[in-house]
């Protein structure tokens, strides 16, 4: 059976025996651009740093099988050795910053973001003295917290970072204010309320030197679970809001889609004009064997999910491991563990990262009840001249998916994963005649990415340019909230982030 033929034909083909039919609709509204993907160059398993660049040679860059393009790295608060603190404006630092440079300068030189982000200040700028976190028993007796004295040091400490780098030939394009400042732990950390953390930004943070760091972009303090409690405090307050650029977080325990997480807290985050970056998840971690095909699909609707929650950047934690993107080689996680060796679960974040990115979300809904925890799960992009539709079976069930497109396309091609085996596989998406109702193919327990291309012609890219001029991106009331269903005086905002008119709706 061919992999797609237009809905006017598709009575004279078989479906699959016992299928049923989803169907999904797109439609014009836009929203979030999504910046792209990465993953961390950390300790643990990406050790030792100074001597292997190939993770990053593997993952990123437009020419990579995975086209990752956002670098994590960890601004460390420790010494190299036992040197006293220079005066703050000596950028000749003694800290253990070098680690993640090698592969920090291929990003780079590859075309993509590298941000760092602090797991602690110096220890002799916090109420502990130590660069340690502490754990659970020390609650109530010494919180390992900023000192208020020490505010005023802590942006320019961010400073000399940049400057090291700079000097060392990586522009870090982003920072961050902390590592899970919620979280109390036994390595690095630092504790910060949502309250705390306004007040440094609000006060100090004109202190990142932005003007000798041009570019430079500052991220939220990344909470364990993407609460919006963290974030909704900065951009609450209009002297902080002007500070930070991108709004972030973590998921553990903390499902994207689920209330008050990320999706909510990219409301204000969307109103304002700041990205929303998941800067770190593991799925299936800690486990001793390498992930089934299942899990990997699990990863997929994770993915899937923060998009939906309009999420801008998504940034997986250790790119090497053997529940990451490349392998080890640790004999227990043999065969398919190989050393530097790409992993399925690389190429099924390939289906993001080499065609999402640069992408704007289109608005779409399916006939059945999509979102955590369904079998089936589906977003769509437009890019260029492209609708690109994702589509994620979970079940042993094949279905035909019913794709209703706003514009006509002409062709396309699919790629498609079925299992830790068989991954990226592309066929071409035949289209007798320009059509925006198709039939295809949803094999069970699979991966898919539809990339279809716009019809060149007066009645479909015409279509295209008419509807991003003139479809609203949203419509908000005279508090600012955003409403679903106009009534009353409302304010319409295009999809240029203007203010486009106000309407009155009886």
């Amino acid at each position: 059976m061919k992999r797609l033929i237009s809905i006017l034909a598709m009575a004279v083909l078989p479906l699959y025996a016992g299928a049923t039919t989803i169907t999904v609709t797109v439609n014009s509204t836009r929203y979030q651009t999504v910046t792209g993907f990465g993953a961390a160059c950390c300790d643990g398993a990406m050790c030792p740093f100074g001597e292997d660049t190939q993770p990053v040679r593997l993952l990123y860059g437009p020419t990579s099988k995975i086209g990752l393009n956002i670098m994590r790295m960890e601004i460390s608060p420790n010494f190299e050795g036992d040197i006293i603190v220079p005066e703050w404006g000596n950028y000749d630092s003694p800290y253990d910053w070098k680690g993640s440079l090698p592969s920090a300068k291929i990003v780079k030189q590859r075309g993509g973001i590298v941000f760092g982000t602090p797991w602690s200040p110096p220890g002799e700028y916090k109420t502990n003295g130590s660069s340690a976190g502490g754990n659970s028993d020390d609650q109530g007796n010494q919180r390992a917290t900023l000192r208020e004295d020490c505010y005023d040091k802590f942006f320019p400490w961010l400073n000399t970072f940049l400057d090291w780098m700079k000097r060392n030939g990586v522009e870090v394009d982003a920072v961050s204010i902390q590592n899970e400042p919620d979280w109390w732990v036994n390595y690095s950390g630092c504790l910060y309320t949502p309250e705390q953390q306004v007040k440094l930004v609000k006060n100090y943070a004109h202190m990142l030197d932005r003007e000798k760091f041009k570019g430079v972009r500052l991220i939220s303090a990344e909470p364990l679970g993407f609460t919006q409690n963290y974030s909704d405090a900065l951009l609450k307050d209009p002297v902080a809001r002007k500070q930070v650029d991108i709004i972030a977080g973590h998921l553990y325990g903390h499902p994207p889609l689920e209330k008050g997480n990320m999706k909510d807290a990219a409301v204000l985050a969307a109103r304002y004009g700041k990205e929303v970056w998941m800067t770190e998840h593991s799925v299936t971690d800690n486990i001793d064997r390498l992930p089934n095909w299942h899990e990997q699909l699990i990863f997929a609707q994770e993915l899937n999910e923060c998009m939906l929650a309009g999420c801008t950047g998504y940034i997986y934690w250790y790119m090497r491991a053997h529940w990451a993107f490349v392998g080890t080689g640790e004999e227990k996680y043999n065969p398919g563990n190989t050393k530097n060796r790409l992993l399925p679960r690389a190429y099924v974040m390939s289906h993001f990262s080499k065609h999402v990115t640069g992408s704007t979300r289109l608005g779409i809904r399916s006939s059945i009840t999509t979102g955590t925890n369904s079998f089936f799960e589906t977003s769509a992009y437009i890019k260029g001249d492209s609708l690109i539709v994702m589509a994620i079976d979970t079940t042993a069930i094949g279905y035909d998916l019913n794709i209703r497109l706003p514009y006509k396309v002409k062709s396309g091609t699919l790629l498609q994963s079925t299992s830790n085996t068989s991954l990226c596989k592309e066929s071409p998406i035949e289209i007798a005649e320009p059509t925006n109702d198709l039939i295809v193919d949803l094999p069970p327990r699979s991966l898919n990415t539809y990339i279809f291309t716009i019809a060149n012609d007066e009645d479909a890219i015409g279509t295209v340019k008419d509807k991003a001029e003139t479809e609203p991106e949203a419509y908000y009331d005279f508090s600012g909230r955003q409403i679903q269903r106009p009534a009353g005086l409302y304010i319409e905002r295009g999809t240029d982030g203007r203010v486009r008119k106000v309407l009155r709706r009886k």
